[in-house]
This record gives C-alpha cells, sequence and structure tokens, in this order.
C-alpha cells in the first residue's frame, strides 16, 4: 500500500547525540548552531567558492562542529570506531552497482506494507538507509533530501528511507516534521542484511548506545544486538538492477543530493 503523506521529524543539526554527542534540543537553536558552523567550515578552508548549501558541506560542518566541541578521548574513540568498520569485510560484502536489488516487503510507521518491486513498478527507486532519528547525520541528510523531493518525484522516481527503528519510534518523529517520502522499519536489520550492510557498533564505543548510554539502541530498535546499517543510498532501476550505489563505512558520509536528482533526471530521459 502506498505511503501517503508521511510526516517526519527531522531535527536538522542534533548537536551532540550519539558518538559523543548531546540529545536534541531546539531546533531553530541548532539551525543557528548548525549555520554558524558551516560557516566555520568555509572560512577555515580559506576558499570562498565553498557551498555551503549542498549536502556534504552540511555534514562537514556537523564533523567539524563535533571535532571542535567533543573531548580529545572521544573523537580518538569515534575515529577508530570508523577505522574498524572500514577495516572489516563489509564493504565487499554490501551489494553494489551492477546488482540485482533483493526484494522486500516492510512496514511503514501506520502498519502499512511496502514492497520494493511493487513500487519499481511506478518507476525508479532511490533507496537509502539511515541508522534512526537519533543520528544528526541522518537528520542533516534527510532534510536535505526532502528539499529535493520534487525533483526525484518529477523525474519519474521515488525516495524510500529504510532504518531500523521500531514504528513506534519512528511515527513520533514523522509526527513532529515535515518531510514526505516512504520510511520503513527493517526491524532487526534483516532486509539490510541481505543487503550485506549491516555492522555491530564496535566495543570501543559501544558503551554509548546502551542503557544509561548516549544513544539506548534497545529503546530505539527493540533489541540488544547493536547492529546498525551502513548509512547507504541505491537508485535502482525498474527492472530490478542498482543503477547507481553509494557506499561508505564512515557514516557521516552521504550520497550528495544534486547527485541523485542529476541521475534519476538522467534515467528519465
Amino acid at each position: 500500500m502506498q505511503f501517503k503523506n508521511v510526516h517526519l521529524l527531522v531535527v536538522s543539526l542534533s548537536l551532540l547525540a550519539a558518538c559523543g554527542e548531546r540529545p536534541p534540543s531546539d531546533p531553530a537553536t541548532e539551525n543557528q548552531e548548525s549555520t554558524a558552523a558551516t560557516r566555520q567550515v568555509s572560512e577555515a578552508s580559506g576558499d570562498a567558492t565553498v557551498d555551503a548549501t549542498t549536502l556534504t558541506a552540511q555534514l562537514e560542518a556537523r564533523k567539524a562542529q563535533f571535532m571542535e566541541m567533543a573531548p580529545p578521548e572521544r573523537i580518538s574513540a569515534v575515529e577508530g570506531a570508523v577505522a574498524i568498520v572500514a577495516e572489516s569485510d563489509i564493504l565487499d560484502q554490501a551489494i553494489s552497482k551492477g546488482d540485482k536489488a533483493p526484494d522486500f516487503t516492510l512496514n511503514n510507521a501506520v502498519g502499512d506494507s511496502v514492497n520494493l518491486y511493487m513500487e519499481l513498478a511506478k518507476g525508479p527507486v532511490v533507496l537509502t538507509w539511515y541508522r534512526g532519528s537519533w543520528c544528526p547525520y541522518c537528520n542533516i541528510q534527510l532534510h536535505d533530501y526532502q528539499k529535493s523531493l520534487t525533483a526525484i518525484k518529477a523525474a519519474g522516481a521515488q525516495l524510500i528511507a529504510v532504518s531500523p527503528e521500531l514504528p513506534d519510534s519512528a511515527l513520533t518523529w514523522q509526527e513532529k516534521n515535515e518531510l514526505e517520502f516512504i520510511v520503513l522499519s527493517d526491524i532487526g536489520n534483516d532486509v539490510a542484511r541481505e543487503y550485506g550492510i549491516v555492522y555491530r557498533i564496535p566495543d570501543t564505543i559501544a558503551a554509548g548506545y546502551v542503557q544509561g548510554g548516549r544513544t539506548d539502541l534497545t529503546k530505539f530498535n527493540g533489541d540488544d544486538s547493536l547492529e546498525l546499517p551502513l548509512p547507504v543510498t541505491y537508485i535502482i532501476g525498474m527492472d530490478g538492477t542498482i543503477e547507481y550505489s553509494f557506499v561508505d563505512a564512515d557514516y557521516r558520509k552521504r550520497a550528495e543530493t544534486s547527485e541523485i536528482v542529476e541521475f534519476v533526471t538522467q534515467m528519465a530521459n
């Protein structure tokens, strides 16, 4: 069943949430702080051509903010954890361009079932995984994708976002903001596992993701596996073939919005 008029919470920049980052505060304040952080990145680069409106620039600004505010030991732990994931075999396991996308059926936050291949019958699908509503980088990404949703739809494509969060968590997120695309719950990361993109949070930072930590994944995901999906993005053609893939071990990097729009537009021509 088509997921209609779904609204998601996007806290534009959740300052210092998981990975040593404090929980979300007032969105207006966060937007002001994110703008300041982006400005700092541009000024530090010494390059007047830096485009602070790109998704990559926003993510880099968020990272720079963390690097400036977090204690050195926390920065070291996070960087080490990213390296552990990168050095694993997950990038070799992940499906990529040219592969056939595994079909799946998942529920949205109101319990409606959505089947990938039924959606592909309507047009190409931009399929993106995000870690959860608690992740500031995910919030930035989805907010930016929302801004280009009209262009994506104009190319005959649609956006589907997937996370391992429980539907109740996603619904709370949805009701507070204005993202209007399909959002699905992959409980237990079962579908993400078929795509080869599941990893366990490295022990060096695992304490921050359990009860009493910075982010309680048991609460958000309903299990104690401490597993997350890589924040990958695929563009899937109507025949189920992956035409574009963005796969990176660093959760702070995401597929650039303008690149996605350009790709689906070319597919339509």
